[in-house]
């Protein structure tokens, strides 16, 4: 479909006016009343390109090293405490894409690859260290109540004595936190086995959205005054999505962390949409849309365009997310 099609459509839509917005809103949870479950626990596979293409191998086979891990698990992990990155220093000079201190590197790192070094910095020694560490930690607080996972997060925050002596995961604000991310971000690593529960505040994101229409695109707008109320592209997302209460990191690859990934025949208005130059790498997404339905999206697309209505079926059309008050909150705040 051309560009002007697009234009016929969204002008149809922005003639319909407040009306659009509340079918919208009775759409969104007429669905949300006739879908059953959410994402079911135990998915042993990765969303798709959520790791990126260097790393997904060794956290697929890594990620399966115990029970009480999985590949997407071990991914929110590397992602809460390196963001991929493998030369990050932590000011507690925590080293690496695992960020292990030297101390807990000189103990329990291990020669993934097998080339006769342990080596911090390198992915291919760091991950399987990681996993391996967690399965250790693991072996530690199997006797501890309740679930297994939790009390290995816990034990890696915190130390496994600290878990044991609680009887669980310590009321220690950190280590409780910990644990609620990742358990959150594995949600967005991890495929999908079952349909995923709507977003109840994506009636108000697109309505948001949708005020915007016409507005001219501005390269790092946040819609402030200064910048005459114009955005760019992950800069609507996130003003949408903060419109109701979520709060979106400010770039479009982070935004593709804040949720569970629903498949392209499952979307539902207020997922966002996203779009790559590397169709196996979110940290390679360019731009973001809000879907609306019926194959198009809300954006801010270049420079000299204006906020429109564009369809979403392009090929770099990377994959979308179901953005959750947990998902958004779980991301880390700099990666």
């Amino acid at each position: 479909m051309t560009v002007r099609k697009a234009w016929v459509v969204g002008g149809a839509l922005v003639g319909a006016g407040m009306g659009f917005v509340m079918l919208l809103v009775i759409g969104v949870y007429v669905v949300a009343g006739n879908i059953v479950g959410g994402v079911t626990s135990g998915s042993r596979g990765l969303a798709k390109g959520a790791v990126p293409a260097a790393y997904k191998t060794l956290v697929q086979k890594w990620g399966n090293l115990c029970p009480a891990l999985t590949p997407a698990l071990l991914a929110a992990q590397l992602y809460q405490e390196s963001g991929w990155n493998p030369t990050i220093v932590s000011p507690a000079d925590a080293r690496g894409i695992a960020q292990f201190i030297p101390g807990t590197w000189a103990t329990h790192g291990i020669d993934g690859n097998g080339d006769g070094k342990r080596d911090v910095w390198d992915p291919a020694d760091a991950i399987p260290s990681a996993a391996s560490y967690d399965c250790e930690l693991a072996k530690y607080v199997k006797d501890v109540p309740g679930n297994v996972s939790d009390n290995m997060l816990a034990a890696y925050n915190a130390g496994a004595y600290r878990v044991i002596r609680a009887g669980g995961v310590p009321a220690i604000s950190e280590t409780q936190n910990y644990v609620k991310r990742i358990r959150s971000l594995e949600q967005s690593f991890a495929a999908p086995v079952s349909r995923i529960n709507p977003t109840q505040q994506a009636a108000g994101a697109i309505g948001f959205a949708q005020s915007k229409l016409g507005t001219p695109y501005l390269w790092g707008g946040e819609g402030s005054a200064e910048q005459g109320g114009r955005f760019d592209c992950s800069g609507l997302t996130q003003a949408a999505y903060a419109k109701v209460g979520i709060t979106l990191p400010r770039v479009a690859n982070d935004q593709y962390n804040a949720g569970p990934h629903p498949s392209r025949d499952q979307l539902l208005p207020g997922d966002l949409v996203f779009f790559s130059t590397d169709l196996s790498d979110s940290r390679a997404i360019h731009h973001v849309g809000i879907y609306v339905g019926g194959g198009y999206m809300i954006d801010a697309p270049r420079t000299g365009a204006v906020i429109r209505f564009d369809p979403i079926d392009t090929p770099d059309y990377f994959g979308a997310t179901r953005v959750t008050e947990d998902g958004a909150k779980a991301l880390p705040t700099t990666v």
